[in-house]
């Protein structure tokens, strides 16, 4: 079995070298210190409460690592669950609930690039993100994928095999401003092509 390796940042030594030590024995995760961090597939971010200095941990280390990030915290409030996802975790466990069998449990599926939620967190974080669909995106025409309603409508359309001129025609645009959409798809997502742009759409389920 490869061991997969973590690294554990917490915001004082005692709960660091505790969840250490509950790791170290297990066969199934090697236990890397903070100035090897590199190698780590999965980092275990470790804190009382989801606040600013936290969600500002969480960002810094997305930019710096390539590691899979896992929040284990005391108190998890509705509202801190859209932030925590936006910061880039792939797994929360609540801190009494975080046995060794379930962190690595967390870390195996966090390394397998798979999402991991308390189950009653998770009810309420679909919620949170309809109710910011509805409320925040919807009426200003935008999608969680960071597509614009119009955007999605080309985007149909390519993938239905019309050109420029039949899509401009059928969506009462100019072909300049068809154009203009799609590159600015391409664009802003940085995806090479038109077929590309129909990909990344379809993968979001959008068409």
């Amino acid at each position: 079995m490869d061991r997969i390796p973590v690294c554990v940042f917490a915001e004082d030594p005692i709960s660091q070298v505790g969840l250490a030590g509950q790791l170290r024995p297990r066969p199934e995760v090697l236990v890397i210190d903070a100035e090897d961090s590199a190698r780590a597939r999965v980092a275990l971010v470790v804190t009382e409460a989801v606040d600013e200095a936290a969600l500002q941990q969480l960002r810094a280390l997305g930019r710096s690592q390539t590691a899979r990030l896992v929040l284990v915290a005391t108190q998890i409030a509705d509202a801190d669950l859209v932030s925590a996802v936006e910061a880039g975790i792939s797994g929360l466990v609540r801190r009494a609930e975080a046995s060794a069998d379930r962190l690595v449990a967390v870390i195996q599926a966090a390394a397998a690039g798979e999402g991991t939620v308390p189950p009653d967190l998770l009810g309420r974080l679909l919620d949170q993100v309809g109710r910011l669909q509805r409320q925040v995106l919807s009426p200003r025409g935008l999608h969680f994928s960071g597509l614009a309603e119009r955007e999605v409508q080309v985007l149909r359309l390519v993938a239905d095999g019309l050109d420029t001129a039949e899509i401009a025609a059928k969506l009462c645009y100019s072909q300049r401003t068809v154009k203009n959409v799609l590159h600015d798809i391409t664009s802003r997502l940085q995806l090479r092509n038109r077929s590309h742009a129909v990909a990344y759409a379809v993968r979001q389920g959008l068409i």
